[in-house]
């Protein structure tokens, strides 16, 4: 009998991420546009999509082995899973989340306590009131369907909303008053598939080329030929995730530098190597970065 291993890849507003982060680990995926089933290249993994907020339910009862949800929708469901790794991005990029209170921005209302009475839109129910018990503080919680930010001040005083930058809100003139919660993407298992050896030694592989494929994302490779007499100079400018890997060239006093850096700081150090002495200098992408 075929082991088979189970998994929910979210529909919704994660999806295209985390298909195009399963693509950078390895994995070729096909998803018709009618299909709620994912054809994974790989014959031991049957996927589903479910949407991130019902997730976590459907790994606790072991419909499926294993999933990535946030941690919101984990919390919000008080979801009794195995959490087997953060891992971060979202929709926007590679950042938490943030659910945040916002209100108006000519409203009164300028700390948790000032909700007291108030009426809140959210789709985050069940934690939005359970932190507002913990705050000693009693507001009508409504469920909010969609367009939360458009229904302050007529339909609600205040929302629990999700961002990642604030840009939204900030279009529909409100403005955030406390952050109830960060959120990341996790990597969760039902507690009884987690059990089972080959479920747990599946879901890890899985997981561990899903961090290599992030962790790769904000890196590039970049290489070059450096004179023996540049050496120094040149060592000095680079911060590797390790010592940069140096051979020797066949032309005698000359040697092929390689090494991993931070994208982000390659248009600043490209210009410095060149006038430390290196030369022939080639950025390349990375697919996968295993420590």
């Amino acid at each position: 009998m075929n082991k088979i291993l189970r998994i929910g890849l979210p529909k919704g507003s994660l999806q295209e991420s985390t298909l195009k982060l399963f693509r950078k680990a390895g994995y070729h995926i096909s998803v018709s546009s009618r299909s709620y089933y994912p054809s994974f290249d790989d014959p031991e993994i049957e996927a589903m999509l479910i949407r991130a907020q019902e997730m976590a339910g459907y790994v606790e009862n072991g419909i499926i082995d294993c999933g990535l949800t946030g941690k919101d929708w984990i919390m919000e469901q008080n979801a009794d899973v195995h959490e087997v790794a953060e891992l971060i991005y979202a929709k926007e990029g590679l950042r938490p989340v943030r659910w945040v209170i916002a209100v108006p921005n000519d409203s009164k209302i300028k700390t948790v306590k000032d909700l007291n009475g108030k009426r809140i839109a959210t789709e985050l129910v069940g934690f939005t009131k359970r932190y507002l018990k913990k705050n000693g503080v009693t507001a009508e919680v409504d469920f909010s369907w969609g367009a939360t930010e458009v229904k302050p001040p007529h339909l609600a005083d205040a929302i629990v909303e999700l961002t990642e930058t604030g840009t939204s809100l900030r279009a529909n003139n409100l403005r955030i008053v406390e952050t109830i919660l960060e959120s990341s993407t996790r990597f969760i298992s039902n507690k009884k598939a987690w059990q089972d050896k080959w479920k747990k030694q599946k879901m890890e592989n899985i997981v561990m080329l899903l961090k290599g494929a992030l962790a790769a994302e904000e890196k590039v490779g970049l290489k070059m030929n450096v004179e023996s007499k540049s050496i120094k100079r040149v060592m000095s400018l680079l911060s590797a995730m390790h010592s940069p890997t140096i051979s020797s060239l066949s032309e005698e006093g000359w040697f092929a530098l390689e090494v991993i850096i931070n994208e982000k700081s390659v248009r600043d150090i490209i210009p410095k190597l060149k006038m430390a002495g290196a030369t022939g200098i080639v950025e390349y992408p990375l697919n996968k970065v295993i420590p």
